[in-house]
């Protein structure tokens, strides 16, 4: 029989590496089998937000009585997904993250919010699908109880006019419908939500904006005059004013591409939109949200997000390397 006892992390170790040695997973899952056939150990990041600020001693009964056998960290014992709100989980890269979520369902409990019932619909009508407007912070707070984190991929979206007939050449005009412009969505819909993320006691808010931000005159402004980045940018400052630990990612032009298979680049200021490389797959996006939850380095940071073209340097695995690169907390 194992039994857990939990001690205070400032216990006394002989440990002095930058890293902590641990059971693994597979050791620690067979406490609850009472089966310890073997031990194996696994070296995890002290500055992994994986873990809680404890450490349990693994103890098992035999005939001579007690003895030690292995220390883990308490939330690796606990094995307790952290549970992860994706709202904007309808759009595309939105419906990227949430699955992604739900396929690591042992380090996550995922959780959706989208605007509409059909919207719910395209992702299974699954019960952890929330149906909410974030211009109303009361019909988001039953989302957001209870969640670890927060993925914020809303965003205003600009149709066409219907009148365009590209035949006669020319550029498209475009519109938002009423009570959809920017400023009701990325400025008061992202406000509300980092608002009730922080009433709820939320650990993390990842949000993902666009490149372009420092340039007033980028033509994205001018799309149904609503000002997208303006009001994206102010939404941003809001929450790197709130004392929650956020990182934002000002993502390049999205790709409906395959992702894990580029170099990933991070800039600041809009530098990326000087060069070759100001595009970036969605599949991507949706993986550094994810990553992010997993590092402290990814904490109070503000960064341009792009890519190589594919087959041009080394696909991006090392996630806590690219997020030790950023420097700029905003």
């Amino acid at each position: 029989m194992a039994i857990v006892t939990r001690v205070p992390f400032g216990f006394p170790t002989t440990t002095t590496t930058t890293t902590t040695r641990f059971s693994s997973l597979s050791t620690v899952s067979q406490c609850h089998k009472h089966s310890w056939s073997s031990y194996s150990s696994l070296r995890v990041p002290e500055t992994s937000t994986l873990f809680s600020p404890h450490i349990l001693f693994l103890q098992k009964r035999d005939r001579k009585g007690i003895r030690r056998i292995g220390v883990v960290s308490a939330a690796m014992a606990d094995l307790t997904p952290n549970t992860v709100l994706v709202t904007g989980a309808g759009g595309r890269t939105g419906q990227i993250v949430y699955r992604k979520l739900k396929e690591r369902s042992e380090q996550y409990v995922a959780r959706g919010l989208v605007r509409t019932e059909e919207s719910k619909g395209k992702l299974g009508g699954a019960d952890d699908v929330f149906v909410g407007d974030i211009r109303d912070e009361g019909s988001i707070v039953p989302s957001i109880q209870g969640i670890d984190a927060l993925v914020i991929l809303t965003s205003a979206v600009p149709k066409m006019k219907p009148d365009y007939d590209p035949s006669k050449g020319g550029r498209p005009e475009f519109y938002f419908e009423d009570g959809a412009y920017p400023e009701q969505v990325d400025w008061i819909g992202q406000k509300n939500q980092i608002d009730a993320a922080k009433a709820a006691g939320v650990k993390q808010i990842v949000l993902v904006g666009s490149m372009g931000g420092t340039n007033l005159s980028n033509p994205l402004n001018s799309l149904g005059n609503g000002n997208i980045l303006v009001w994206k940018r102010k939404a941003e400052q809001y929450l790197a004013d709130s004392g929650i630990p956020y990182t934002i990612i000002r993502a390049g032009g999205l790709q409906d591409k395959e992702g894990g298979i580029r170099e990933l680049l991070v800039g600041k200021d809009d530098e990326l939109l000087q060069t070759d490389t100001r595009t970036i797959a969605r599949a991507d996006v949706a993986e550094v949200c994810i990553q992010a939850l997993q590092f402290e380095e990814a904490k109070f940071k503000a960064f341009d997000l792009a890519s190589k073209p594919e087959g041009v340097g080394t696909p991006t695995k090392d996630f806590k390397a690219l997020f030790a690169q950023i420097t700029t907390r905003f």
